[in-house]
């Protein structure tokens, strides 16, 4: 692992995040049914952790010499309540993943302090993909 291909993986990071952040706004509009209110609410409470590891990120390749992308990955078309939920606990556990991943990295890079944040940021995702599992539990089918 080398500076650049760090640089890289936080970019694909970052374009994640991107992509979080339009996925619970869309989301929160495409709500329906009687616990529409509720859904909107979960999705949009959301956005603000999402924006500030955007953020982050954003700055972290700065101050490594790379450019930040300005480009989502494409955000899953879920029709249903059900569906938008399940869209969301796939993109917070890949998140999870991928910040593992990206500690690891750091860590062999030394550079700690990203390392730090990065478990900050695993443990934001482990939040929201448990809260959103817990919300599914019950959840029809249909």
């Amino acid at each position: 692992m080398n500076k650049e291909t760090l640089i890289t993986k936080l970019n694909e990071d970052l374009a994640n995040e991107f992509s979080a952040i339009i996925q619970y706004v869309t989301y929160a509009a495409k709500a329906t049914g009687p616990y529409r209110p509720q859904l909107a609410q979960f999705f949009l409470q959301e956005v603000a952790d999402e924006q500030l590891h955007a953020q982050f990120l954003a700055n972290k390749i700065v101050a490594l010499g790379g450019e930040p992308t300005t480009k989502p990955t494409p955000v899953k078309e879920a029709k249903s309540n059900r569906a938008m939920l399940e869209a969301i606990l796939e993109a917070e556990n890949h998140a999870k993943k991928g910040y593992t991943q990206r500690a690891k990295e750091a860590e062999e890079l030394g550079d700690k302090g990203l390392v730090v944040q990065l478990e900050d940021m695993i443990r934001d995702e482990s939040t929201h993909s448990e809260e959103t599992e817990r919300i599914l539990r019950d959840w029809p089918l249909s």
